[in-house]
């Protein structure tokens, strides 16, 4: 007789996932703030709201296939970091504090100690940037993913005052563009870098993993999965210390699209930027990944950010002020006409 199929021999157990999460409970109890109502585990999470003078901002992302060297690596506390941080800039980016996170985990089949180290990441992010880890959905999904494989997403809210919002139409042309330096790559651009390790790790007859773990000297010692597994940078600090010294205008958050997909979005219709390259120094990974993949000029600026992860728009007269509250800030250019090419951001 055929013995009939259960939602456990077809590849699902919910008391694995729910073994997962009592391993990060604790961790995830440290981010309760203030305004969260009950505990996670409801059909949805409960946050006061934050009164009628503010604006709710919601933002969502993922790390892309950065996961897929989080997982050849075995490094998966990064990407669970990353998520709440890619998040909360975006989110700040606007003028907003962070209030609330919640995150969706997928894969096949749940490994818990996986699901452990990647949430628990998550959670002590969020204590961190004051953030309530309020909720999220593990999803087991089996043949939806390949061995070992997961995917995550996170979304964010946060609020602002109303009249503090970041405003893209009030920049002037004349403005300054003061940038804060990236770590790395921090979640975009993997595709075209991991298309790149592979290409260097064929030409040498080696493993790719061999490739991203053998320390190089052009990197300082570091590997190339060091530096390409470094924690995308938190900005939140410092946009507090930059908004209590100078006017901030706008701010853009460099992601996928570099340069020119990213830094048009804080500026009005009509106006550009003027970006001078030589005015910081563009880190060695950056170098080292054009080389190997011989990745033209103008696709590193368009993919990567090149070394700076955040651009703030301020008036000139506020330049001295920024750059002491700002130690490692720099000015990366100005605002502009816009020219009639149809991009916006002019490397001078």
């Amino acid at each position: 007789m055929t013995q009939g199929l259960t939602y456990r021999a077809a590849g699902v157990d919910p008391a694995r996932a729910e073994d997962a999460l009592s391993r990060v409970r604790t961790r995830i109890a440290r981010t309760k703030r203030p305004e969260v109502i009950g505990d996670v585990g409801a059909f949805g999470g409960l946050f006061a709201s934050p009164g009628a003078d503010s604006v709710l901002v919601a933002t969502t992302d993922g790390v892309g296939t950065k996961l897929e060297l989080a997982r050849i690596l075995d490094r998966h506390e990064v990407v669970g970091t990353d998520l709440v941080h890619h998040c909360v800039n975006d989110a700040m980016a606007m003028g907003a504090e962070p209030l609330f996170f919640l995150d969706y985990f997928a894969t096949s089949h749940l490994d818990r100690d996986v699901f452990a180290r990647v949430v628990g990441a998550m959670a002590d992010a969020c204590a961190t940037q004051g953030c309530a880890l309020l909720g999220g959905e593990t999803a087991e999904m089996p043949g939806m993913y390949g061995p070992d494989s997961y995917d995550l997403a996170g979304f964010l809210v946060g609020a602002v005052r109303r009249d503090a919002i970041l405003d893209p139409r009030s920049v002037r042309e004349g403005d300054v563009c003061l940038g804060l330096p990236s770590s790395g790559l921090h979640t975009n651009g993997y595709a075209l870098a991991r298309a790149v390790v592979a290409r260097a790790a064929s030409a040498q007859g080696r493993d790719l993993r061999a490739v991203l773990e053998t320390p190089r000297h052009d990197l300082g010692g570091a590997s190339l999965g060091d530096a390409l597994l470094r924690t995308h940078t938190c900005y939140l600090a410092s946009f507090r210390a930059l908004r209590a010294a100078a006017t901030i205008r706008s701010i853009a958050h460099l992601t996928g699209g570099g340069w020119e997909g990213n830094l048009p979005r804080a500026l009005p219709s009509g106006l550009g930027a003027a970006v001078d390259p030589g005015a910081w120094e563009v880190p060695a990974l950056f170098r080292v990944l054009a080389e190997l993949g011989q990745v033209p000029g103008d696709e590193q600026w368009d993919t990567w950010n090149m070394g700076i992860g955040l651009v703030a728009i301020i008036p000139e007269a506020d330049v001295d002020a920024a750059v002491r509250a700002l130690p490692d800030s720099v000015v990366v250019g100005r605002v502009e006409r816009a020219r009639g090419d149809g991009r916006r951001v002019r490397f001078t």
